[in-house]
């Protein structure tokens, strides 16, 4: 009996310093919990009055402007914020970059960014990529836009083959050295070792095209959400798309990948497509300067997030045909790593075409 007595205590003292235990972890805790939510709080209530800038990489109208118009008021919703578009065109991107990159780091300042174009830009060394990558504070991806390459009516080319087995220099307009465009423009040409020449420097996806328009030039490259109004103006056709699988919304144009075994050497080309198809998966994307401080990052990350979410703001996307295929900070930051990863060959291969040395 006072075995059994003596076993009933030992259980109920255990019991009682395992309520101790628990009760000193939840009383521990506690305050943890208290200072994140009022340190929420206390962010929420920085913003309310406070004005954002939002740093856009091209001229009003443009496909990247067209999202940051379309999310403003979102972002103002889910942040209290007033937030002000700076069009910042040029160089390809950089100049909105760098912008950004140097900007104060007190949670008033966002962009919305070419990731191919940020990452090959800074890799190559390309003059005025005055930024780092990996010390960009990143919110999250907001779409995949696939790469189109069109064509004028006029100009003889009616579909990529012709444009392969031409003896006739095809003249391809772009942006800025190492901006999007140049981008697919270098790379398809080195893909399938294409007769083109690259005349880069136009400020704008708008100048290639009134240049094409005039006559001056045979086509360019552009992300579908900016190229279906030139497609729809009716003096160009897409004749190609980037991506290994054709974009739903326009099924009828075939991708870089069906051409492969029309290239010199199948091999290489599919190896540098499917580098190529790594850096578009970067998408456009929202960022912060760096080192801003994490309260403020994650309160913006948590705006965006529910602004991509809100069902009148995928109602705005879908009026204007366009789409969405968000990816969190976390994502978008292993996305960008992933796709810098390629072999010694097809790196110096991407380094040397951007540098112009191709």
């Amino acid at each position: 009996m006072n075995k059994t007595k003596t076993i009933v205590l030992k259980l109920v003292a255990f019991a009682i310093v395992l309520i101790i235990i628990i009760s000193l972890l939840i009383f521990t805790r506690s305050p943890d919990k208290q200072q994140n939510t009022q340190t929420q709080s206390e962010i929420a209530h920085f913003y309310q009055g406070k004005t954002i800038r939002f740093l856009v990489p091209s001229q009003p109208g443009g496909g990247f402007d067209a999202y940051a118009r379309l999310l403003v008021p979102y972002i103002e919703k889910y942040t209290g914020a007033t937030v002000m578009i700076l069009n910042l065109p040029g160089a390809g991107g950089m100049r909105s970059t760098n912008e950004l990159f140097n900007s104060p780091n007190d949670g008033l300042s966002i962009a919305i960014i070419g990731g191919s174009s940020m990452i090959l830009n800074k890799l190559a060394g390309i003059k005025g990529a005055d930024y780092e990558i990996n010390e960009i504070d990143y919110l999250g991806r907001i779409v995949v836009d696939s790469r189109v390459l069109f064509i004028a009516n006029q100009s003889g080319y009616h579909d990529f083959n012709d444009i392969i087995n031409t003896n006739t220099t095809v003249k391809i307009g772009a942006t800025g050295l190492g901006g999007n465009g140049y981008v697919d423009a270098v790379i398809s040409k080195e893909a399938f070792n294409l007769n083109v020449e690259i005349i880069h420097g136009f400020d704008t996806l708008a100048g290639v095209t009134q240049s094409i328009k005039r006559g001056n030039l045979d086509g360019g490259w552009g992300p579908w959400g900016s190229v279906k109004s030139i497609i729809n103006s009716g003096t160009e056709i897409a004749i190609l798309q980037s991506g290994e699988n054709r974009n739903p919304d326009i099924p009828n144009i075939p991708t870089v990948h069906e051409f492969i075994k029309n290239s010199h050497n199948p091999d290489k080309t599919d190896e540098i497509l499917s580098a190529w198809n790594a850096f578009n998966e970067v998408g456009r994307f929202l960022a912060a300067p760096p080192g801003t401080p994490v309260d403020k990052l994650e309160f913006l990350r948590n705006a965006f997030s529910k602004a991509i979410d809100d069902p009148a703001f995928l109602a705005d996307i879908k009026r204007v045909d366009l789409s969405v295929q968000y990816a969190n900070a976390q994502d978008t930051l292993d996305i960008i790593k992933q796709s810098m990863k390629m072999n010694p060959d097809i790196n110096e291969l991407f380094m040397r075409a951007l540098r112009g040395e191709l």
